[in-house]
Parts: structure tokens; C-alpha cells; sequence
């Protein structure tokens, strides 16, 4: 069952819904339901968490991101995923857009500043979906509940709703430190008139760790919960990427920590699938098979998420060219992202390699870039097609919006992330154990064992580069890449820098610039490094 499709739309008549920086309110829909009547039905609460998750899928209150939540950009621009997934890709070699809309560009050129539009929607929204799940918690507080008269029973459904808030705060909590560095912090409870605090980097670690430790117990068991709703598992995996990057974030690495979550989440039951990995992206990539090794998913559904970000942006933009949009279950390309020389360079035979994890579309492309703007300048990537294992498009017959679910997190990251984790000296793992990871993920890739590596070949460029073949356009490159080291320093490639071969840039890149009108409006918010 593919949750929080329609339900997301339940109570939008009932529940206003408002801006970051106030109060979100509950009131009657009429003066035939009373706040305490509305309460005590155990929809409400389901419904207020739907919210919560649908933050990260769409933009607005109604279809096509309309009646959007973020104010000053388009709804469908604003959209969460389509926002972090243009921070962690657009600024790399995995991926490179052709328009011209706003400072787009300046992503991938490394040139953007503290007034890119992007960049401050991307900020404004986190700090939105963390007030919906602060709201959701004063909501259902057990005085709130003791007020209401609420049941035993409801209650223990609201226990498990309060404590998947709690982690998709933490989650955004964790966005907002990797991708700025310090943020305005507010806890269930705020006083909207008071400008909220401020956290660095440190103390935001301190606090996502110790908030994901707390809800561990009161998570569903990992496997157990409905599909695209959080559970133990995805509190682990959370936990390993903060462990794993925790010498970015605080100085300290804690690769030891990472390899504890990682081998609750790899005992847990998960399993890469025997079925090919393009299932993976498919439009019924949550029953084809695929969805074994899926550990938490971004849910989206042609007909009752109708979004213009989430996975519809990253079927239609890709599409441009002699590209045939009907193979990909839409009813148009859209011309815009499509992929680096250096990207197509790590596989081995580029434009036919025995990887299956290659999808370059190269008929009328060309592999390097000369024109940025020119979508068949760059190999296009055909990796998400809103097709079923059938060859039948998804649900929207007009071909706008896509089924395909978004593994945010998925078996074959925590196998990579536990090889990365032992190179880098965390205890409780070890290399043997690894290789066997590894080949797992590279006998899907290759349909047998011609392409199994030993344990002496697996290093650390060995890893970032496997990281890329196998969970490219996931939105996972930027952090890899600066953990690594090779974000700003040490790599180049098309564009980056703004110049056609590619330029290093300054180190102050790794973090993006708290917006100038954030700034200007909260004065405990400072900048949070040099250069912008």
C-alpha cells in the first residue's frame, strides 16, 4: 500500500497551515465540529503526520504544488526534494542543467551567493517542515490528550506518531547542518514572537544524535511500519550518516559509531533484490521486487501526489533531444539535466560498459559540454522511467506525474557506507565482510561475477567512486564528495568553477550561505563562514 497519497489532502480543509515563522492553527472547518471533537477522532492525528511526510514530497496544499507553502518561488521550485536533490547533485559531476531559470546555473558553476533563490527556498523550507513537526508534537502533548479525553488506544497510535515528528525533524535538523552549518532552532512549544536561537554545526550534531537515540525504542520495528513511514531501521541509517560524517560536521570521526547502526540496519531483513537494477526507479518500484532493499522511501503517485519536484522533476528534466518520452511513461521531455564527461569516465567502458547501472543516452549527445545551456551538449542519464516491470505507463494517463517512490535510503548505501566505515578504522566491522557487500551490490550490477572485486582492491577512491555508479542522482554526491575532500579542492570537472574544463574552488563552498534576508531579519544568526 502506497501511503500518504490521499490522506495528505484529508484534513487541508480543516487545518490552516502557516508560515515557518508563526504558529501553525487548528480551527473548525464550521460551527459543526468543535477543536475538542476534531481531537478526539484518531483521524486527525493521522492526518496531521500525513502533513509532516508530505512536506518532503510536495509543495503546496493542493495538486501540482498549488496554494504553495513556501512564499516568493514557485511551488513546484519549492518543492523539498526537488530543493536538496538540486543541492547535492546540480553542485557536482553527477549532474549539470541546461535552463535558465533564476541562478540555476550558479549551482553547478560554484558561483552562487547568498541572495541565490534556491539556495534560500531550500533553507526556508527545512525550517518549515521542522515547524509542522514541532506543531504536530504540541498538538499531542498527553495534556493535549488528557484534555481531549483521548483513549488508550489512539493514544498509542499518536505514541508512534509523535516519535516518527520527533524523526523527521531530526531529519531535516540533519539537512539544515550538512548543507548550512548552523540554523535557527525552535523545539515544540516556541513562542513565535521570540526570534528563535541559533545552533552551529556542534551542537546541532549533539542534538539530532541525542533526539534519534531517544525514539529509537518508540520507533515501529524496523520493516514493520506501513510503506514510506519511518521505523527503527531509518533511525539507524539516519545515525550512520551523521557517524560517518561526523568529522565534517564536529572534527571527531566516529566510524566505529556508523558500523554499530549500520549492522542493526544490515541484520534487520533487507535484501538487494535479484531483479534488475533499473526496477529500482521504476513507476511500481514499491512491488516489483526491488522494494526488498528499500529502508525508507519518499512516496509520490501519479494521480494523488501530483508534484512538479520529487521524481517527476527527475524523469521529465532528464528527458530532451531524440530522447522517445513515451519509453519513459511521460508525455514529454523537458530538456534540462543530463550528465558530465567525468561522471561517464567511472564506468569503465562508458558507452557500453557490462555495468547495468550505466544508463547514458548518447544518440545526438555528445559527452563533453562546450554549451551549458545545449541539452544535448553531455551524455543524458536514463535512470528513472515511469514505466512498471510491464512496459505499461503509470497512473497519470496525460503523462504529467510519475508513480515512481525515492529510496531515501536503500541497502546497497549502508553495505557502501560499512565499507567506507572500516577503511576509514571503525572497529566492529572488517574488509572481508565488505568485499562480500560490495559483491552483492556488483553481481546485481553485472548480472553475474565478472565484475567482483577483492577486499585488497577496495580503498577509499575505490568507495566514492562505487558510491557513484551505484547510488548516483540519489542525492548523496555533495556530502560524499566533501567528506572525501573533493567537493571544492582536489577535483574538477565540466563547469565547475563556471569555465568550460573545470576549476577547483574555494573551500568555503562546502557549506552553503545562510541567506542575507535570513540574516538581516534575525540578528542571532551570524554568517557561518567567510567568502559570501
Amino acid at each position: 500500500m502506497k501511503m500518504y497519497k490521499t490522506i495528505i489532502f484529508l484534513f487541508l480543509g480543516m487545518l490552516a497551515f502557516t508560515a515557518c515563522d508563526e504558529a501553525l492553527t487548528v480551527e473548525p472547518s464550521d460551527n459543526r465540529v468543535t477543536e475538542a471533537e476534531l481531537f478526539q477522532d484518531p483521524a486527525t492525528y493521522r492526518g496531521i503526520i500525513a502533513k509532516a511526510y508530505a512536506g518532503l514530497a510536495v509543495g503546496g496544499q493542493a495538486g501540482g504544488d498549488g496554494d504553495a507553502d513556501i512564499s516568493g518561488i514557485d511551488g513546484g521550485f519549492s518543492n523539498y526534494h526537488r530543493l536538496y536533490w538540486n543541492m547535492q547533485e546540480l553542485t557536482t559531476d553527477e549532474a549539470i542543467i541546461a535552463w535558465n531559470d533564476g541562478t540555476i546555473k550558479d549551482l553547478h558553476g560554484h558561483v552562487w551567493t547568498d541572495g541565490n533563490e534556491f539556495i534560500n527556498a531550500m533553507f526556508s523550507r527545512i525550517n518549515y517542515q521542522i515547524a509542522v513537526c514541532n506543531e504536530f508534537l504540541e498538538l499531542s502533548t498527553d495534556a493535549k490528550l488528557d484534555e481531549y479525553n483521548i483513549p488508550n488506544d489512539i493514544r498509542a497510535s499518536v505514541a508512534e506518531y509523535r516519535a516518527e515528528a520527533r524523526f523527521l525533524r531530526a531529519y531535516s535538523y540533519y539537512h539544515g547542518m550538512d548543507l548550512f552549518g548552523k540554523m535557527p532552532f525552535r523545539e515544540a512549544g516556541y513562542d513565535p514572537a521570540v526570534l528563535p536561537e541559533v545552533k552551529n554545526r556542534a551542537e546541532l550534531f549533539e542534538y539530532i544524535e541525542s533526539e534519534l537515540l531517544a525514539i529509537e525504542d518508540d520507533m515501529v520495528d524496523a520493516r514493520m511500519n506501513e510503506y514510506g513511514r519511518a521505523d527503527k531501521a531509518a533511525v539507524w541509517m539516519t545515525l550512520a550518516k551523521i557517524y560517518l560524517n561526523s568529522e565534517v560536521y564536529t572534527g571527531t570521526a566516529r566510524n566505529t559509531e556508523a558500523i554499530t547502526q549500520l549492522n542493526k540496519v544490515i541484520t534487520a531483513g533487507y535484501t538487494v533484490p535479484s531483479v534488475p537494477y533499473a526496477y529500482s526507479f521504476y513507476a511500481d518500484n514499491n512491488r516489483n521486487g526491488a522494494e526488498s532493499e528499500f529502508i525508507w522511501t519518499i512516496n509520490f503517485d501519479g494521480l494523488n501526489t501530483q508534484t512538479f519536484g520529487g521524481t517527476t522533476y527527475l524523469t521529465h528534466a532528464p528527458v530532451g533531444g531524440s530522447m522517445d518520452p513515451t519509453e519513459f511513461g511521460i508525455n514529454g521531455g523537458w530538456g534540462g539535466i543530463r550528465t558530465t564527461p567525468e561522471f561517464v569516465e567511472l564506468f569503465p567502458n562508458e558507452e557500453n560498459s557490462a555495468d547495468m547501472r550505466e544508463t547514458f543516452y548518447t544518440d545526438g549527445q555528445t559527452k563533453e559540454i562546450p554549451d551549458v545551456g545545449q541539452f544535448t551538449d553531455g551524455f543524458a542519464i536514463q535512470k528513472f522511467k515511469n514505466i512498471n516491470v510491464d512496459g505499461t505507463p503509470g497512473s497519470d494517463s496525460v503523462g504529467d506525474f510519475v508513480d515512481i517512490d525515492f529510496p531515501v535510503y536503500r541497502l546497497s548505501d549502508a553495505y557502501l557506507m560499512y565499507a567506507e566505515a572500516v577503511v576509514r578504522g571503525g572497529s566492529g566491522g572488517d574488509l572481508n565482510t565488505a568485499e562480500s557487500y560490495i559483491n552483492l551490490i556488483r553481481e546485481r550490477a553485472y548480472g553475474d561475477t565478472s565484475g567482483n572485486i577483492s577486499a585488497g582492491q577496495i580503498d577509499l577512491q575505490f568507495i566514492i567512486d562505487e558510491r557513484a555508479r551505484e547510488l548516483h542522482w540519489e542525492s548523496h554526491r555533495r556530502q560524499d564528495l566533501i567528506r572525501f575532500n573533493q567537493f571544492s579542492s582536489n577535483k574538477v570537472w565540466a563547469w565547475k568553477g563556471n569555465v568550460p574544463s573545470g576549476t577547483v574552488t574555494a573551500p568555503f563552498r562546502n557549506l552553503l550561505p545562510i541567506p542575507a534576508q535570513e540574516l538581516n531579519q534575525n540578528p542571532n544568526l551570524q554568517p557561518q563562514n567567510t567568502g559570501y
